[in-house]
């Protein structure tokens, strides 16, 4: 899996004009790449922002904009009004702008220089009123943007910048995403299937279906070898019960396990694809439903989503860009059931077999149990409890006339007693604000079952993911009422439907 920062960068564009002479441009110049040095310097920003000339009339401004858009390395723009910049200028520019943009206010000094500020400094200093007038024409134009103030020294505004960056590379992700369909939506189920067309439309996503006995014949042809190998790195990897370890009585649904993840790697990658979906209604001459299988791809970056939930896939492929290098995981998640105990309100969440590891920092138990469903043998996956923490669960639904995303802040809490019967991979936690707010505005909001687990980004990076998708997000959080968030929904139904237009 290519990762989503190698090769990548963002473009720093600095505005000004001609008036103050060619040694005020100079010092525009020198100064913004400054900047540029300081947010690289630091490490926080996980690609390198390139400088670019300063822009100083509508006809450069135009062309770099043109140059980015054209530029698949290019994850967004960052734009500075170092001086007064007159926004008419950026209007052809920002009218050909396809890139996610971020409104820099900044400026090169962090202290006023009180005893020797003069006019000469105030000319070259005037980002406070010249970025307004940027800010300006962005609104007068319908540019949606992330705007961030402050100095590039300051750890906090370069932890924005890193946080649009990683927004930036989910939309370039998912915007560079196949996602393979083994079979159909699971019969009768709503929430996960939706128009793949407008997918494609909105996200530039590509979701198709490939019949399950394509995939067979791949699985059929992987070499013992490549085979006995995979089921090694499953023995070093894991806690392996003794019956699918070498010699044990069931090794042999251990090898066809790692048959099956190899297959399914190869069949991906010959095909660009870095999602898939699979569902125990249709599973041709598979022997097993991927379990451990999911899993891994799951840990390596791919998205995945089960019973042909192309959706979930879809966010579990853009999390994980997101998230690339952090601390923490994601995963397909399901909530599943609850704990009502009065002061102990929790939510179980699960899924059948396939929930990624990258949730823990423990070492799971590869086991092997009855499936109950799917009339095949019985699948081997990964057990564990996925690490307290504070997480996302987010949902991704199809409205009819758009897609919204609905994201509940929660904490991840060890279970309150063992759970020795449970043959899955399991997440327990506490909703914010509590269960029953959480669970009415989630269903409220129409919001999936299926969902996308992680601990290792927050909302704010969903927040500006959503506007560079133009893409509606409902969030419920520790400050979510009931009545607010239902009226939110209702202004939300009404923008969004006059977005598009009459």
């Amino acid at each position: 899996m290519k990762s989503s920062f190698e090769g990548r960068e963002v473009w720093f564009l600095t505005g000004s004009q001609g008036l103050y002479g060619d040694d005020a441009l100079a010092q525009v110049a020198s100064q913004s790449q400054n900047v540029v040095e300081t947010l690289n310097r630091s490490g926080d920003i996980p690609v390198n922002i390139v400088w670019k000339p300063t822009l100083t009339d509508s006809d450069s401004i135009r062309r770099a904009i043109l140059d980015a858009n054209s530029n698949d390395n290019v994850l967004g723009v960052v734009a500075w009004m170092h001086t007064f910049s007159p926004a008419k200028m950026w209007i052809a520019g920002l009218n050909v702008l396809n890139k996610p943009l971020l409104h820099l206010n900044t400026q090169d000094n962090v202290v006023l220089p009180w005893a020797t500020i003069d006019m000469d400094f105030m000319n070259l200093n005037q980002s406070a009123h010249g970025d307004r007038e940027f800010g300006y024409i962005l609104s007068r134009l319908g540019i949606d943007r992330e705007t961030v103030i402050g100095s590039a020294t300051d750890p906090a505004v370069r932890a924005r910048v890193s946080k649009w960056v990683r927004a930036c590379a989910g939309w370039a992700a998912i915007h560079d995403l196949n996602v393979v369909r083994f079979g159909d939506n699971m019969r009768n189920v709503a929430v996960t299937d939706g128009d793949k067309t407008e997918a494609l439309k909105v996200f530039g996503v590509s979701v198709n279906t490939w019949g399950v006995n394509d995939l067979v014949e791949v699985v059929n042809d992987v070499a013992d070898a490549d085979i006995d190998a995979l089921a090694a790195v499953y023995e070093d990897s894991y806690e392996v019960v003794p019956e699918l370890r070498r010699g044990g009585d069931r090794h042999e649904s251990l090898r066809y396990a790692a048959r099956q993840e190899i297959a399914l790697r190869r069949f991906l990658d010959e095909r660009n694809a870095s999602a898939f979906t699979d569902t125990f209604e249709d599973l041709g001459a598979l022997r097993q439903l991927p379990g451990i299988a999911a899993q891994r791809l799951m840990a390596d970056g791919y998205g995945f989503g089960a019973e042909g939930d192309w959706k979930t896939a879809v966010l579990v492929r853009t999390v994980k860009a997101m998230s690339e290098g952090l601390p923490g995981g994601a995963s397909l998640m399901e909530d599943y059931t609850y704990n009502l105990v009065p002061g102990q309100e929790l939510i179980l969440g699960a899924h059948m077999l396939e929930i990624c590891p990258s949730l823990t920092t423990q070492k799971p138990r590869a086991e092997i149990h009855p499936l109950g469903i799917g009339d095949r043998e019985d699948p081997v996956r990964l057990v564990f409890s996925m690490d307290p923490s504070e997480a996302v669960v987010v949902s991704m639904a199809d409205m009819g006339n758009r897609f919204r995303l609905t994201a509940n802040v929660v904490d991840v809490v060890e279970p309150l007693e063992p759970l020795p019967n449970l043959p899955v991979a399991h997440a327990i936690w506490k909703p914010q604000p509590s269960l029953s707010v959480s669970a009415e505005c989630w269903m409220e909001s129409g919001a999936a079952h299926h969902t996308v687990m992680t601990n290792a980004i927050g909302v704010d990076i969903f927040r500006m993911f959503a506007q560079m998708a133009h893409t509606e997000l409902a969030v419920i959080d520790k400050s979510t009422d009931v009545a607010s968030f239902k009226n939110e929904l209702r202004w939300n139904k009404a923008y969004f439907q006059l977005a598009q237009g009459l």
